[in-house]
């Protein structure tokens, strides 16, 4: 198992073990910003036990973690279990890449095959590689990891069982991803979209391995399949499992340090606030079954809209994800994807408090 700080994994769903196309140079990176922060809760557990914001923070951040962890458990489960047993063909045939009704169906394949934006990369690539086109594959990217019924259920419990909460989420989330998915089938192609040397058949898989010598002994190899399931999910737990760490921490320490005064201030400009989820969203890296128990920390300081921003924004455009688009898409196209992706999200969110007040 790969125990590299912030592995990015490119799984295939022949269970082979894939190494993380992400440049060399951005790994050590993201290790001294997870130095920094052990750095920084030692720290903090060492100069500040004693102060009473360290109990709040400490409690806080233990709830937020402990009730946002069984649903990252269960999301890393389903994804290694697709990634494994639910093949590119079969999710082809399910969404097949014959008329614009392509896009509207991806955008919500998620509600039956739920994967979490961790996972959704290497799915997306190979499926490019069976030919789905290309708005199609960015609709599945962007709507799976929202339009899921594991995400509703979560979003539900994180604000109380308000279903309305959990279907205002799927809703945009579909709506944006069917949009976005449009206008990359307008103005894009594989060709000047897709990074150069991906395989334009279904021989290989994203890193290059034949799976036409191999179908019979993994057909035939059931055990090996669970194995390399939860081998899957054990690695894009421990992945995920930093990121949650990470988020839970900053938005206990953001409750815990900003003032009830400041937050509404923040709350009484929504461009800000909304402005300032969406930033949040995108560099707290958060996994989508996840970020909704993130986001219901701020009900009582900050609009429903801003809290929506976080988590409608947060899969689909955040700074694991962006690492992750450079295996799929030329830079261009990252580019042009994220910023259309951010000013869509910021439009739609003002467009629902407007709507609101």
């Amino acid at each position: 198992m790969d125990t590299k700080p912030f592995p990015i994994n490119c799984s295939c769903n022949h269970g082979h073990q894939h190494h993380s196309t992400v440049p060399s140079g951005q790994i050590p990176f993201l290790f001294i910003i997870q130095i920094l922060f052990i750095v920084a809760t030692v720290g903090l557990v060492v100069f500040y036990r004693q102060h009473p914001a360290f109990s709040t923070l400490s409690i806080t951040f233990v709830a937020i973690f402990l009730e946002a962890l069984p649903f990252m458990l269960l999301g890393s489960l389903i994804g290694g279990f697709i990634e494994v047993f639910v093949s590119a063909e079969k999710l082809t045939k399910f969404l097949p890449g014959t008329s614009w009704r392509t896009i509207f169906m991806a955008a919500g394949a998620g509600l039956f095959f739920p994967v979490c934006e961790c996972a959704i990369v290497p799915v997306v690539r190979c499926l490019f590689q069976k030919g789905l086109p290309l708005g199609a594959g960015i609709a599945f990217l962007l709507g799976g990891p929202i339009v899921n019924p594991l995400v509703a259920f979560s979003t539900a419990l994180a604000y109380g069982y308000q279903w309305a909460v959990a279907i205002d989420r799927i809703v945009l989330g579909y709506l944006l991803a069917v949009t976005i998915g449009i206008l990359v089938e307008l103005f894009f192609t594989k060709q000047n979209a897709l990074a150069a040397g991906l395989p334009d058949n279904g021989s290989t898989c994203a890193c290059g391995h034949d799976h036409h010598a191999e179908h019979g002994e993994h057909k035939r190899s059931f055990f090996k399949k669970i194995v390399a399931s939860f081998q899957h999910a054990a690695e894009d737990f421990l992945d995920i499992g930093r990121y949650l760490i990470f988020g839970a921490f900053i938005a206990a320490v953001l409750q815990t340090v900003i003032a009830r005064g400041e937050m509404a201030a923040v709350a009484a400009t929504p461009v800000l606030a909304i402005l300032m989820m969406m930033l949040l969203a995108v560099v707290l890296s958060l996994c989508s079954e996840a970020d909704a128990f993130i986001a219901a920390t701020f009900r009582t300081s900050l609009p429903l809209s801003a809290q929506m921003a976080f988590m409608v924004l947060g899969p689909m455009l955040d700074i694991k994800l962006i690492l992750m688009y450079f295996q799929l898409f030329r830079k261009r196209f990252i580019i042009a994807l994220s910023g259309t992706t951010f000013v869509l999200v910021f439009l739609s969110m003002l467009i629902k408090y407007w709507s609101q007040g």
